[in-house]
């Protein structure tokens, strides 16, 4: 089934994303005209598909590619024609928000309540017992920005019928790209980029250029728009660049906003089990091949599902710690961590930035997987 008819959230929001598309493309005021029109008659994404090809198919485009540099900054969010805006309290990157205040990724869960059992089961079913960053001098997950316009490259995907279609602005040879280069990845090989001034965020997971057809190959695809909340922007049931559905840059750790001494987001972060369900704000459960062999049910009372949050306890004294970590300590009490993906278990991810100091963000492996404990998760879906 095409991703554009089933996609789930409100009408005006699904409009505001359409247009962002239809800007994508050249002659970008008289598309403006034309969609807005076509809003009225409820036929939008038909429309995108009409005018612009690439938003619904794979043909290829022309190559140039053009990274701007990937540092946060300060810069008050685009606000479009449209109406579109963000609360300036919103991390940005590139010019753009990332996404709204009241986004998951972006609320304050100090005064949220806490599932004592899930707490306990979360790290009763761990194989690692303390926290682990994933990043550091010479690796992480790094993320590319480009200009408006950055010239639109082929792409395909092994689970197309979960995955965005249309052509990507991915960089080409020159791309930044997690494990290694776009000819030559191992590992997850995740693929992030933003476009500024439209602030759309498209991510690939499992990715490999093709310089010869200047093309890419990911095992799925997503496409966000940054200037809205990210939940209900893709479907429920559908998988991302993350096995939970979830756009992987909100919660990636950057040097730029800890050298700044505050990050002002959740943090992502993998378990090596998860059970056949999730949770808001996630849309997909994974099982991977890590979990023991047991039962359906004894899966499903022993392991969390994906989209689970869990939080720093306030009492964990962080005063100590070296200024990269406690920054990074401050933020996994005021916003917490979503499980996001399978992996090694309390793993978390940052940018992969030559600034960081593997001393200090080390320093974080002494905290116990049971100084977190977990927020009460709402209805498990299946």
């Amino acid at each position: 089934m095409e991703p554009w008819k089933t996609l789930q959230p409100l009408e005006a929001d699904r409009s505001a994303f359409a247009l962002r598309l239809m800007e994508r493309s050249s002659g970008r005021s008289h598309a403006r005209t034309r969609i807005v029109r076509s809003m009225n008659h409820g036929s939008h994404f038909i429309l995108v598909c009409m005018l612009l090809p690439g938003a619904c198919s794979s043909e290829s485009a022309s190559t140039s590619p053009n990274v701007a540099d990937s540092s946060i900054d300060g810069s008050a969010a685009n606000v479009d024609a449209a109406g579109d805006s963000a609360a300036i309290s919103s991390p940005t990157l590139g010019g753009c928000p990332v996404f709204t205040s009241d986004d998951a990724w972006n609320r304050d869960v100090t005064s949220d309540g806490v599932d004592a059992t899930w707490s306990q089961k979360l790290d009763a079913g761990a194989t690692l017992k303390a926290l682990h960053p994933d990043f550091g001098t010479g690796f992480g997950i790094p993320f590319n920005i480009v200009p408006a316009g950055q010239p639109l490259l082929a792409i395909s995907f092994m689970y197309a019928t979960e995955s965005d279609p249309g052509l990507y602005p991915f960089p080409g040879a020159t791309a930044k790209i997690e494990g290694g280069s776009p000819t030559d990845c191992t590992g997850d090989c995740h693929m992030l980029a933003i476009e500024q001034d439209v602030c759309l965020l498209y991510e690939g997971w499992a990715c490999h250029f093709t310089a010869a057809s200047s093309s890419w190959r990911c095992g799925s695809g997503a496409k966000f728009d940054l200037t809205k909340n990210s939940y209900g922007q893709r479907p429920v049931g559908w998988t991302s660049a993350d096995a939970a559905g979830l756009p992987i840059l909100p919660g990636l750790v950057k040097y730029s906003e800890v050298a700044a001494g505050q990050v002002k987001h959740a943090i992502r972060f993998t378990m090596h089990c998860t059970q056949d369900g999730f949770v808001v704000p996630a849309t997909h459960q994974a099982v991977p091949s890590q979990c023991p062999t047991i039962p359906t049910e004894q899966l499903r009372s022993e392991y969390p599902p994906l989209g689970l949050r869990m939080r720093l306890k306030s009492t964990y004294d962080v005063s100590t710690l070296p200024q990269q970590a406690r920054v990074i300590a401050e933020a996994m009490k005021t916003y917490g961590m979503i499980l996001a993906d399978n992996g090694s278990d309390y793993y978390f991810q940052g940018d992969q930035d030559p600034n960081w100091d593997d001393a200090q963000v080390d320093a974080l492996k002494a905290i116990p997987g049971n100084a977190f404990e977990v927020l009460s998760p709402g209805t498990i879906q299946r």
